[in-house]
């Protein structure tokens, strides 16, 4: 219900709409693997540095899906990323 709120509202994007029913089934099946991602923001971080030019929001993207291949999920979609989400909340609960 809520990703149907949202999908609707000003909110409205593809990801939302098509990842998010994906990720409320648990399905994290890749649509693209995390690891062709992460190659793909390095690559743009290692020319924005050449470049002179600051990519705040893109690098702490990064950092959340180095993350997710430290935890062995490199083979997931990109919506994989909310496992890091559970798995980080799994920790803090036995912690």
């Amino acid at each position: 219900e809520v990703i149907n709120v949202i999908g609707k509202g000003a909110a409205e994007c593809w990801s939302i709409n098509n990842l998010g029913p994906r990720i409320a089934k648990g399905n994290f099946e890749p649509g693209f693997f995390i690891k062709h991602f992460v190659k793909d923001m390095g690559i743009a971080l290692k020319e924005a540095k050449l470049m002179n030019l600051a990519l705040p929001g893109l690098a702490l993207a990064y950092q959340f899906y180095m993350y997710a291949m430290a935890l062995g999920l490199e083979n997931l979609g990109s919506q994989g990323l909310y496992k890091v989400k559970e798995i980080h909340e799994q920790k803090k609960s036995r912690a």
